[in-house]
């Protein structure tokens, strides 16, 4: 996927909903979202390690403080950017919102810090709208990504 320059308006989320730049958050929580969106949880250690090297993350709580968002971003910084784990509540009524909320502030970030990097974004299917309202392209020209899933020994 390749963002065009043109950004819509930042999406409104739902009363008491805030996206939260570097939010604390937990291993449990972020596993909670993992398990809700049908993936296998990680160890605490792994999701510290990646933290860790993540340039930044973006998170979005509910009214009641609960995570309902997530999406972190590596890069090299010099020629490339990843958004990964772009994790949403599919239980959560505003879960467009969110997903679209966190997309755009991620690219919105990006471009403020790294204006020349490509930008590559790992997105389960039902983040495809928001991320085609952000101004990717999907597989532009026929190219398609490619990744591997490794196993934990």
């Amino acid at each position: 996927m390749i963002p065009f320059r043109s950004q819509p308006p930042p999406p409104r989320l739902r009363e008491g909903y805030q996206l939260l730049s570097q939010p604390e958050v937990t291993a449990a929580e972020l596993n909670q979202l993992l398990a809700l969106c049908g993936d296998r949880p990680r160890s605490a250690e792994r999701w510290q390690r990646a933290l860790e090297r993540s340039a930044w993350y973006l998170g979005v709580r509910d009214g009641a403080g609960t995570l309902v968002g997530f999406v972190r971003a590596t890069s090299d910084q010099a020629l490339n950017a990843n958004l990964w784990d772009l994790l949403t509540d599919p239980d959560d009524g505003g879960r467009n919102e969110v997903l679209l909320a966190l997309v755009q502030a991620a690219l919105a970030r990006l471009r403020r810090e790294l204006g020349g990097c490509s930008i590559s974004l790992s997105a389960p299917p039902e983040a495809l709208e928001a991320v085609v309202r952000a101004g990717f392209v999907v597989d532009p020209g026929g190219i398609r990504a490619m990744g591997r899933r490794l196993r934990q020994n």
